[in-house]
């Protein structure tokens, strides 16, 4: 099991967008993360946009194509 960590920031006039984005997963969404093999997904977000992420999959090489491919469809684009 590879254990995945990443950092992003979020831009300033962007975090409230994000905040109503992330409140609420969708269970398509949950579904499709599970299908694609991203397992004990987590998002952290600190208050100045500083997002820590944490995943684990059997192989991220494989499950990133995968989640782009997901990422652009309905449910990635947030109308699941």
């Amino acid at each position: 099991m590879e254990r995945i960590c990443f950092v992003l920031q979020v831009k300033p006039n962007r975090l409230d967008e994000y905040k109503f984005r992330h409140r609420e997963v969708w269970p398509e969404m949950l579904a499709a993360l599970r299908e694609t093999g991203w397992n004990n997904y987590s998002l952290f977000l600190r208050e100045d946009g500083m997002l820590v992420g944490y995943l684990e999959t059997e192989d991220f090489a494989a499950a990133v194509p995968e989640w782009l491919r997901v990422r652009s469809t309905s449910v990635g684009k947030g109308n699941g």
